[in-house]
């Protein structure tokens, strides 16, 4: 039996053992049955090991070059680096939906398995969950997209090779980061469902899917900025972040996931929003397949969608319909049961700072959502003026039309400055209702720094008003987080006798979800730092010859010349630029071109950057002639920019202490 036909057949039993678990699980539940639920149990964890054998299997082909198989011929060749001829496994569309089904598999058991005997009455729903989304997937990998399907006649004896902007450091973890975070919240919906079917609608299963929300989070936020560093270092416009449809779909469940994390504290301490966050669970899940339908289905157009099908388009359709219904369906329910135990007592609270920061969460959702779909919205619009001219009139049948990032940026700066507000106000912020001579005391040094940080830019010569109201802003926010970690330490030290890293640690470790949570937010404050410098970027476009100079800004671009190589994958054409500052060379930057030979029309700029503190000289190159030896170079410095990725690295190393949290914790206060 060949690699194809095996592959083929561990899809089909995938597919078949879903239907078997699914159909176990729900007769367990509804009999009370142990001998089916365990059997439902025993069938998630044969779904995994069959996905893993079928992932095995793909992943060997690709290995051996087994070009029979069409997906690897397309996604591969022998000349690919080892590392890249593994990362070709979810490199194209059919294998990345064969990822999905590993990882939910994974997932589901691991989920399962921890919370067995802690939720025994949930379990066979969950199992019955989670085994329907598997079976989603694998009807289509088994009807629509199989990935071991094999040439039958006229076998290539070489490979396509993989998309060469693909062949980049960051994209071996960047996509797998997002599939982490995308995948693993069916967990948190299938414990949601779970919960409301079988009426156990308490706060324990939220504490149980918490931490799976975090672990969400995190991954969503890795994959989130290494596609943001792969942009910045390997498209060579000077950019991280261009709006893209693909982009935006990884970014949909990142806000919901923020609000419920928010949001749950307030359910947990007062028992209020019950209702709100299990709405913000389905809502993340559904985002997540909605993602999943926008880069897959050929329905927004981007150069990062994996192409155009009208069969997964209307499949993925149809299941995100189910999704709604029945999901909120159960909602409607389960109403009665949901009621919230307290009520909102004031404005001047930290549960209502919380409720606005996730009504300002979801609105950037549904504007980014909106957004990135109203081009096709209005497509499908112009198909119908075309049928029907006189019921749409207002509707241009023209060509279809293109949201940039200008618009998205006039929006979604607002947003994100009054989120960043809202992280400096709600820990001043004392839960039920905040005395005026509290908030006196609690906002006067944020408000001074905050002040002194917009001011302080003016004689700069920096006068974005964005710019310098994020810069204030993120001083405000700064002391807020600065103000909490002196009055934790002071209050540890006056209990015993303690150095002020001790006291500090002992904070981390005894209260890790608040102090954790700020250590997060200190990282947020840092990137939109980072972001705020964007307002005073240097941007040029030149042609130099070797030995022609260029001023850019403080700094001094001279070319030195160009050096052609290759390599057994490839031909490369590298321009050496001395930069120079005072009239001292500081550091030398190699832009490159670089042509595949398997996929000569699709070169690749390789990016060079001189990096301080304060900021990069950024270098790529555009085009070149051999002949005369011009370069046409885009040149950047791009001030502050390091700090969104130092300010990522705080922010990652805040959530892995939230991460340990213990379950006896106290520590929202």
């Amino acid at each position: 039996m060949t690699i194809a036909s095996l592959g083929s057949l561990t899809i089909l039993l995938i597919f078949l053992m879903s239907i078997v678990t699914v159909g176990l699980s729900v007769a367990g539940a509804y009999r009370r049955s142990p001998r089916l639920i365990e059997g439902g149990v025993q069938g998630l964890y044969a779904t995994f090991g069959l996905a893993a054998f079928a992932s095995s299997l793909i992943v060997y082909a690709f290995l051996s070059g087994d070009f029979s198989i069409q997906y690897v011929q397309h996604t591969s060749d022998s000349a690919m680096p080892l590392f890249y001829k593994i990362t070709a496994f979810w490199g194209g569309l059919d294998g990345s939906l064969l990822f999905w089904v590993l990882l939910h598999t994974l997932f589901g058991a691991l989920a399962v398995r921890a919370n067995r005997k802690r939720h025994r009455e949930l379990i066979p729903h969950v199992v019955a969950v989670l085994s329907a989304i598997t079976l989603f997937f694998a009807g289509l990998l088994l009807f629509l997209k199989d990935p071991f399907a094999p040439y039958l006649i006229d076998i290539p004896t070489t490979g396509k090779g993989l998309n060469p902007l693909l062949q980049n450091f960051y994209m071996i973890f960047h996509p797998p980061s997002l599939y982490l975070g995308y995948v693993s919240l069916a967990v948190p919906y299938a414990f949601g469902m779970a919960a409301l079917i079988s009426g156990q609608v308490d706060a324990n299963w939220q504490r149980s899917v918490r931490r799976w929300v975090l672990f969400s989070w995190i991954f969503l936020s890795i994959g989130l900025i290494l596609g943001g560093l792969w942009a910045y270092e390997e498209l060579g416009w000077g950019g991280y972040w261009a709006w893209d449809p693909v982009e935006n779909a990884g970014l949909l469940p990142w806000f919901t996931t923020v609000a419920f994390l928010h949001s749950v504290m307030i359910q947990e301490r007062r028992g209020m929003m019950k209702v709100w966050n299990v709405s913000l669970i389905i809502i993340s899940f559904l985002l997540t397949i909605i993602g999943t339908f926008m880069t897959r289905s050929g329905v927004v157009q981007s150069v990062h969608a994996f192409g155009e099908d009208s069969d997964l388009a209307w499949t993925f359709g149809a299941f995100m319909l189910v999704i709604v219904v029945f999901s909120f369906g159960l909602v409607i329910w389960r109403r009665p049961l949901l009621r919230a135990r307290g009520e909102l007592e004031s404005a001047l609270s930290r549960e209502f700072a919380f409720l606005v920061n996730n009504w300002l969460f979801l609105t950037c959702a549904v504007f980014v959502l909106g957004a990135t779909m109203w081009p096709t919205f209005i497509e499908w619009m112009q198909i119908l003026v075309e049928r029907y001219p006189n019921a749409l009139g207002w509707i241009d049948p023209g060509e279809r039309m293109v949201i940039g990032p200008p618009f998205f940026n006039r929006y979604m700066r607002p947003l994100g400055l009054a989120l960043l507000l809202l992280t400096g106000v709600g820990p001043l912020l004392a839960w039920r209702k905040t005395t005026g001579a509290n908030l006196i005391k609690q906002f006067t040094g944020p408000l001074v720094f905050g002040v002194a940080c917009t001011i302080a830019p003016v004689f700069l010569e920096i006068d974005s008003p964005w710019g310098l109201a994020c810069f204030g802003l993120c001083g405000f926010t700064f002391w807020t987080i600065v103000q909490e970690f002196y009055r934790g330490i002071i209050l540890r030290r006056s209990r015993r006798p303690q150095g002020f890293i001790e006291a500090m640690s002992g904070l981390l470790l005894k209260a890790r979800r608040r102090y954790g949570g700020y250590v997060v937010h200190l990282g947020i404050v840092l990137m939109f730092f980072g972001w705020a410098g964007n307002a005073y970027k240097i941007e040029r476009k030149t042609q130099l010859q070797p030995g022609q100079s260029y001023e850019l800004g403080a700094y001094t671009i001279r070319h030195d010349g160009l050096r052609v190589t290759e390599d057994w994958q490839k031909e490369m054409i590298t321009a050496d630029l001395a930069v120079l500052k005072d009239g001292e060379v500081v550091d030398v930057l190699t832009p490159a071109r670089w042509w595949y030979y398997q996929l000569p029309d699709q070169p690749t700029t390789e990016v060079s950057r001189y990096m301080t503190a304060g900021e990069d000289v950024y270098a790529s190159m555009q085009e070149v002639d051999l002949s005369t030896g011009w370069t046409q170079l885009s040149l950047f410095i791009n001030p502050l920019i390091n700090w969104i990725w130092i300010g990522m690295m705080v922010m990652l190393g805040g959530a892995l202490v939230c991460v340990g949290t213990r379950k006896s914790e106290g520590d929202d206060d």
